[in-house]
């Protein structure tokens, strides 16, 4: 079976709830043991039981990816312990909360590049060596529709999510001789607790109504596509950005 990651081991960032959660669970149901990284211990532990209850083996890193030292020497210490990390998921993030450009003063702007950009590039440096020695590896990228089509408020997080996007493009020309591929999957506005904490019921209800399919993208829709993306299947793609945002932003070439 083409979709299964059977054999494989994820270290997903930012896993202990919301889309991590939901990464670790769809793919540790195909088969791939899972490294559950968060800041907070209780949610990573839960996810990590989640990981076991699917019948794969589960490890539990907690690291703020600001420490820079730290968070790479735990990740590498993890792959140790694992004995290789064929996938990474750079999925850790922090939400605009809306902020308009006169409201986002520097350490809001430094948070939020070092958070999304400076901690992936550096979680995707401590697992590259490992996978150029196997000369096989998925990188995984959590953009944003806001990457794409830009948005009028959080300019700072549309300008993060783009270097993601800026990363996915060259990594993935950069480690193609190593068999390695790097994409990103962008999300539109989807249901996690992120997104409720800076969105009314009322607000989040009309914003689905208005979708071109009808619905809301679901946390699960996007894990399907970062399962897929790390899947053998997908062995022919690298470099690209999907985005699973129930028609919410078409773009073209």
């Amino acid at each position: 079976m083409a979709l299964s990651l059977k054999g494989k081991t994820a270290l997903i960032t930012g896993s202990g709830g919301g889309m991590g959660r939901s990464h670790a669970n769809i793919m540790s149901k195909r088969g791939a043991d899972v490294i559950v990284h968060d800041i907070k211990e209780d949610g990573a532990k839960e996810t990590a039981d989640m990981v076991r209850a699917n019948g794969q083996k589960a490890s539990v890193l907690i690291a703020d990816v600001l420490d820079v030292k730290d968070f790479t020497s735990k990740i590498k210490a993890a792959e140790v312990d694992h004995g290789k990390i064929d996938i990474l998921v750079n999925n850790a993030g922090v939400s605009g909360n809306k902020l308009m450009m006169e409201e986002i003063d520097e350490k809001t702007y430094d948070q939020m590049f070092d958070i999304q950009v400076k901690a992936s590039f550096f979680a995707t440096q401590a697992v590259l060596r490992g996978m150029k020695e196997r000369k096989y590896g998925s990188v995984i990228m959590i953009s944003s529709i806001y990457a794409m089509g830009g948005s009028d408020f959080a300019s700072h997080y549309s300008a993060a999510k783009a270097a993601l996007s800026g990363f996915t493009k060259a990594w993935a020309r950069e480690f193609a001789a190593e068999k390695i591929r790097v994409n990103a999957v962008a999300p539109g506005f989807i249901l996690t607790g992120m997104t409720q904490g800076s969105n009314t019921p009322e607000m989040i209800e009309e914003r689905g109504k208005n979708m071109p399919l009808g619905r809301l993208t679901t946390p699960k829709d996007i894990s399907y596509a970062v399962a897929w993306l790390a899947s053998d299947e997908t062995e022919m793609i690298t470099g690209q950005v999907i985005s699973p945002n129930s028609g919410e932003v078409i773009v073209g070439y």
